[in-house]
């Protein structure tokens, strides 16, 4: 697939499709009355940009508002959880082109986005830094950075992948959520993970594309890997009040497998 390219006033950035069409899905959300994402940094961001006609293959409206709605769920978590600990540290695993912290910034706590090398380097140059905004080298399949992040032991943290576990398998997420649980005595998740039907054709019409793992039962798998945690919470982008789903993907929401057949947000606390 030809990548995305992205114009600056100065130079022309070859930007990979995978990292900068999300941003677009957002930016083009925006535009939306009523929609579900307002993300002006996005947006602005997308004025300097020209998609290569062959990246917008498939049904983008129907991507747009599953990608829209799953950012959605997790900007409430996060709004909650800063509303709750105010200085907490939230770690953004695998941000990409991520704009979460200029959206939910509360102006007191302390925002880490990781990354691989690579990602942080457009990250510096599509958005302004910030004081207690941090960028690391770090993903989710290598746990060295988790002991460098020199937060206090009594802080609260919440761990983010916003998409960045999708392209992981079972066993790479099971491997990173041991990681978490030794450093971290206390925290609190909030990750998106696929269902094992996303890949289906019905999954596809709810805008699902192509992941590198499926849940029968995210919760239980969780619970497995971290069976002292407190609580887990998973919700279906589908079962929102958001009138733009057709009725019969509403109509799927009251359906005992409504948590098989698309990415979802997956909450957790132990």
């Amino acid at each position: 697939m030809t990548p995305l390219k992205a114009k600056s006033a100065h130079s022309q950035f070859q930007i990979p499709n995978h990292l900068l069409q999300p941003m677009w899905l957002r930016g083009r959300e925006s535009m939306l009355d009523g929609g579900l994402v307002f993300d002006p940094i996005a947006a602005n961001a997308c004025r300097r940009c020209h998609l290569a006609p062959d990246c917008l293959t498939g049904d983008i409206d129907q991507q747009q508002l599953l990608h829209a709605s799953l950012t959605h769920l997790c900007d409430e978590a996060v709004h909650s959880f800063l509303k709750q600990y105010p200085d907490a540290w939230v770690l953004n695993v695998g941000a990409a082109l991520d704009t979460r912290f200029y959206r939910l910034d509360n102006g007191r706590c302390h925002w880490v986005e990781l990354d691989i090398s690579e990602n942080l380097l457009w990250r510096q140059k599509l958005f302004h830094p910030s004081e207690r905004y941090q960028l690391r080298c770090g993903d989710v399949t290598q746990s060295a950075w988790l002991d460098e992040l020199g937060i206090p032991e009594d802080a609260a943290v919440l761990i983010v992948c916003d998409h960045a576990l999708l392209k992981c398998t079972q066993v790479q997420i099971g491997q990173f959520m041991l990681g978490l649980a030794r450093r971290f005595i206390h925290a609190q998740t909030c990750f998106v993970v696929a269902g094992d039907r996303a890949q289906t054709w019905l999954g596809k019409k709810l805008g699902a594309t192509n992941y590198q793992h499926g849940f029968a039962d995210p919760a239980q798998q969780f619970s497995q890997w971290l069976p002292w945690a407190q609580w887990i919470k998973v919700q279906s982008p589908i079962e929102g009040e958001c009138m733009r789903w057709k009725a019969w993907q509403r109509w799927l929401a009251k359906m005992a497998f409504k948590h098989t057949l698309t990415p979802l947000v997956l909450q957790m606390r132990w």
